[in-house]
């Protein structure tokens, strides 16, 4: 049996490098944003009005359903929050 190496777990599902890089920048919102709910102490319904979703919504972002996430949204419900993102381009490894 030939077992393959990956550099990340994204790299290992996704089928080109711009959707592992994808799928791990959601992850790295969608586990900010956990954070950030859980710091502030809200409810579902609570996050919910605060970052401009509804209940399900922050319902599936608990759970870690990031395919239904977009960077987009991600990034508009961190600075609903009233937190910012901040993007670095780098060479890759």
């Amino acid at each position: 049996m030939i077992s393959e190496r990956y550099v990340s777990v994204w790299d290992a599902i996704s089928d080109t490098p711009a959707e592992a890089l994808n799928m791990q920048m959601r992850s790295e919102l969608m586990v900010a944003l956990k954070t950030i709910i859980k710091a502030k102490g809200w409810t579902q319904a609570e996050a919910a009005k605060q970052l401009g979703v509804t209940q399900p919504r922050i319902s599936d972002l608990l759970r870690g359903k990031i395919s239904l996430f977009g960077l987009d949204s991600l990034v508009n419900m961190v600075a609903a929050a009233g937190h910012q993102v901040d993007v670095k381009v780098r060479d890759a490894a």
